[in-house]
């Protein structure tokens, strides 16, 4: 098919997310769109118990500020895995960028979250994206081709 689409390499995520109602939108947007919701989870703890399984995540999107921890955690768990992270959070602390592909900023439209997981997959498959959507940084370690973030 000349005109068809790529198939997605990012299909399965794990959503990390303490606020109710955030966690709620984010996942009924993504199932909506035909993504696989792996788990929503609001704490630390269940994020890197679901990430010590066998099951198959290919993004992680987590809130860096959690009730019991921070998001940096998770994201040290998901680099041991190469599962890439994107985190969706108002504030952005400077390790950040050593371990997630990209920063979403809250609060977004929710096109600008589609638009960037499609961004994440696209620098991890080696492809250039025209435009970056509203709030959302896309960080250096991925956006060179076959370089996925790791841990320092």
């Amino acid at each position: 098919m000349i005109f068809g689409r790529k198939k997605r390499t990012i299909v399965r995520l794990l959503v990390v997310e303490d606020e109710p109602l955030v966690a709620f939108d984010t996942e009924h947007l993504l199932i909506e769109q035909n993504y696989e919701i792996v788990a929503t989870v609001d704490r630390v703890a269940d994020a890197l118990a679901v990430i010590a399984t066998d099951v198959e995540i290919h993004l992680v999107l987590v809130d860096l500020e959690l009730a019991d921890g921070s998001g940096i955690d998770v994201a040290r768990a998901a680099n041991g895995r190469d599962i890439p992270v994107m985190f969706v959070t108002g504030n952005l602390v400077g390790q950040a960028e050593e371990y997630a592909a990209g920063w979403l900023s809250k609060p977004y439209a929710q096109r600008d979250l589609l638009a960037a997981i499609t961004a994440i997959e696209a620098a991890l498959d080696g492809r250039r994206t025209r435009r970056l959507p509203n709030g959302f940084r896309l960080f250096a370690a991925v956006a060179s081709p076959g370089v996925r973030p790791t841990a320092a």
